[in-house]
């Protein structure tokens, strides 16, 4: 565990004022301007969290809009069955960065999870507010020191020195297992926006599109050269029956292609 910090280190962000933790505490309300603040080891930072607009039922919508998209399995939201739900605040590091008059928004996760997918997250600053710790039942409480994302940020040739605000904002966050084909898979949908995030789900299957669109490719590049070879055997009569066989065998060609192309759709 880290040593504690000798408290004359400790100001808040917002107004400047002392603050007095106790041993180990590092969740702390200013008492002054009623500010949230982290204290992370010699660090203070802000402390907010995204406010949930979806409940559990609402939640489950998004997340069977998503399972009906075109990103999935065909009838994923159908022929799965979600086996858990939890929900949870999760920590989140808000890193603003001003570079030449210019303001850049970095997140990294402030703790471990299976569904790093989680840092394309978009948190809007006037979204965010004041942490209440009446949230902290729920909250998961961040294990990835605010130095360590900054080391990640370093790797990007993010200067440090440019991040003119650090927070640790918890998200609200609906964490569903599922079960499809005899596997299981994890899928979070965002609390306040329904966006869903998942790093392995049953994907469409990319090999049938791949072959229609070859197919096609084929077929039309073979009709487009029945005008050439007509030219260059009987000149400007052969281009005209080219052109005549090009239509007559084209349309039909084209109507067989997207018969198949709408049957892959309609199983894949």
């Amino acid at each position: 565990m880290d040593k504690p910090v000798s408290v004359q280190q400790f100001k808040c962000t917002q107004c400047g004022g002392e603050l007095h933790p106790d041993e180990g505490q590092r969740f702390v309300t200013c008492p002054y301007c009623s500010s949230t603040v982290y204290l992370d080891k010699s660090c203070v930072v802000f402390h907010w969290y995204l406010a949930p607009t979806l409940d559990e039922g609402k939640a489950r919508a998004a997340l069977a809009r998503w399972m009906a998209g075109n990103e999935t399995v065909k009838d994923l939201d159908k022929k799965s069955r979600v086996v858990a739900v939890t929900f949870q605040y999760f920590p989140i590091w808000y890193l603003k960065q001003r570079r030449e008059g210019r303001e850049n928004i970095f997140l990294e996760l402030a703790a471990a999870t299976s569904v790093s997918e989680l840092k394309r997250l978009h948190l809007p600053a006037g979204d965010l507010r004041r942490y209440d710790p009446v949230l902290d039942a729920t909250a998961q409480p961040p294990t990835v020191p605010l130095q360590a994302a900054l080391d990640w940020l370093a790797e990007r040739n993010v200067d440090a020195a440019e991040i003119v605000e650090s927070a640790l904002v918890h998200v609200p966050l609906y964490a569903f297992k599922y079960q499809y084909d005899d596997q299981r898979y994890t899928a979070v949908v965002e609390g306040a926006t329904g966006r869903v995030f998942a790093n392995i789900y049953p994907a469409k299957a990319e090999a049938p599109y791949l072959f229609v669109g070859g197919l096609t490719a084929a077929v039309f590049f073979c009709l487009a050269t029945l005008p050439v070879a007509g030219a260059l055997i009987e000149g400007g009569e052969g281009l005209g029956i080219g052109l005549l066989l090009l239509l007559a065998l084209g349309v039909p060609a084209a109507l067989l292609l997207l018969g198949l192309a709408a049957w892959v759709a309609s199983r894949v």
